[in-house]
């Protein structure tokens, strides 16, 4: 059984005063997301240039696979936490997306041939259910490492998302050139090698975890289940989601109804269980996160433009001279290697000074600087003037603002849900985060079919079309983000910081926690 005790995760010492095992989640966070985002940058391109989609049923396919990819950790979260433990579902998570990326270089010969569509959709499928096993519990085991109350942690979150970036820039960098340059295959083929790079790391750095993320209850998972060992039959379940999930994809529209009601059941089952079985704080805590999952969902359908609207914007309006388009989807990741040592040890030092803003205020500098960015994409423009491309000094600008507006929530956000979660639901937890960045990226995808410029006509109105909704969307940012400004006192005080404490481990398990911390018997869940 899980003893919900947590240790620190130093025991095979440590790096820049953080365990080794940090590093091992960076450098397989780092290759899962050079996959991820070197397809990401060639998707809306590949959707409309070689399938041959419009604009805005690009951006809507767009959105589901995005927002799927989000959803599926909700249930990979749920199998880690009652009986694979985070460690084996991260294993399986790397070896179905890198079947699926490796899948995604057979292009067949475009344009809406079926055969060769139906390939594409199951690749796709691989992508979103072995994201769905991997994302959310690398995070967790991360948070594993240190007790809840370690003055690190915000900065561990900071330099896991740094990874996370370096590997989206290297990928956008490089799948996006060989992409456009030598063909679709060479590109997705690279992302595929990159993720089997990240399953290598992962499987020789297992010592370094010190024992976090193993199973709950290993007896239980080779126990035979309809003449199966459990363990198999979970990963049977998840090549059957990969058959659901194929199906699914197709149907973009019914992507959005699942959201919505999958959503309405899980919020109300994270809030009961907060009401009806946690104590008063650790309901205040759950409440306190919820509100910074539900802003977040705004955040992502703003933000989640990068990869379809704004990627085609920068294709079509932008002087980029001879630069492929799908480059710039580097440049966010670019900004973020680059800040985020700036923002760790500025939260450090905020912090060691008791002058740190809390995380719900930061949630709000993040939504204005947000809108920012889209305004000044649309100042930018309008100074060019009307069917004039826009300097590319625009597209950086607007990356720079949307980056900075990231680093104030996305790992600022992580680390709040590992911090104010109880053990016992912290992949929970975990998954409903990741769950709202689904909703964001499933109405990013409506906001970008909205800007589709096969609705307009004439000279320039395309463009114009983008920027009337980006100049809507920036004025929305800004004022939510001073709305969560103005009560963020009032959400920090649900937080209950002054009285959070370190699980405390109960009679008798002072033995157990020495094995634990020694990597001798990897029960403990941890937080």
């Amino acid at each position: 059984m899980a003893s919900g005790y947590a240790v620190s995760g130093d025991s095979k010492g440590t790096f820049l005063g953080h365990p080794w095992g940090l590093f091992v989640l960076f450098l397989v966070e780092m290759w899962e997301r050079f996959s991820y985002y070197g397809m990401r940058a060639l998707l809306i391109f590949y959707l409309t240039k070689h399938w041959l989609f419009s604009d805005s049923q690009s951006g809507v396919i767009y959105g589901a696979y995005t927002a799927l990819v989000y959803i599926t950790p909700v249930l990979g979260g749920y199998l880690a936490d009652r009986y694979l433990g985070q460690r084996k579902a991260v294993t399986y998570g790397a070896i179905l997306l890198t079947f699926g990326h490796l899948l995604m270089g057979f292009e067949g010969t475009g344009g809406q041939d079926p055969a060769a569509l139906n390939v594409f959709w199951l690749a796709l499928a691989f992508i979103i259910v072995g994201s769905g096993f991997l994302k959310a519990n690398i995070s967790v085991i991360v948070g594993q490492l240190y007790p809840r109350t370690d003055v690190r942690r915000d900065s561990a979150y900071t330099i896991f998302y740094m990874g996370i970036n370096l590997g989206a820039a290297l990928g956008s960098l490089a799948c996006g050139y060989l992409g456009e340059t030598y063909g679709w295959s060479y590109g997705f083929g690279a992302a595929g090698v990159g993720m089997a790079l990240g399953l290598v790391v992962f499987i020789l750095g297992k010592p370094l975890l010190c024992g976090r993320g193993e199973a709950p209850d290993a007896a239980a998972l080779a126990k035979p289940v309809l003449g199966v060992k459990l363990e198999w039959l979970l990963y049977i379940i998840g090549i059957a989601a990969v058959l659901g999930i194929w199906v699914l994809i197709q149907y973009q529209e019914l992507v959005g109804w699942l959201l919505l009601a999958s959503g309405a059941v899980l919020v109300g089952y994270v809030l009961l269980t907060a009401v009806t079985k946690l104590p008063r704080e650790d309901r205040d805590r759950i409440f306190a996160a919820m509100f910074l999952i539900l802003g977040s969902v705004l955040f992502w359908a703003l933000f989640e433009q990068a990869g379809s609207s704004l990627n085609l914007y920068t294709d079509r309006y932008v002087d980029r001279g001879d630069v492929k388009a799908s480059i710039f989807q580097s440049i966010n990741a670019i900004y973020i290697v680059l800040l985020a040592p700036i923002f760790a040890a500025l939260w450090t030092w905020l912090g060691r000074k008791g002058l740190e803003p809390s995380a719900p205020a930061k949630f709000g500098l993040a939504m204005i600087q947000l809108g920012a960015g889209f305004l000044v994409l649309v100042a930018g423009a309008a100074a060019a003037g009307a069917g004039v491309p826009t300097p590319v000094l625009f597209i950086f600008l607007i990356y720079l603002l949307h980056t900075m507006g990231e680093l104030c929530l996305s790992p600022v956000g992580l680390s709040a849900m590992n911090r104010l979660a109880p053990a016992h639901m912290a992949s929970l937890i975990m998954g409903t985060w990741f769950f709202a960045s689904a909703s964001g990226n499933f109405v990013a995808g409506l906001i970008a079919a909205a800007t589709g410029s096969e609705k307009a006509s004439g000279e320039g109105a395309g463009q114009q079309t983008v920027l009337d909704v980006y100049s809507q969307i920036g004025w929305i940012a800004i004022a939510v983000g001073v709305g969560v400004l103005v009560i963020a006192p009032l959400i920090k005080k649900l937080m209950h910081l002054d009285t959070l404490k370190d699980a405390e481990p109960l009679a008798g398990e002072s033995e157990l926690a020495e094995n634990q911390a020694a990597g001798v018997h990897p029960a403990t869940r941890g937080v």
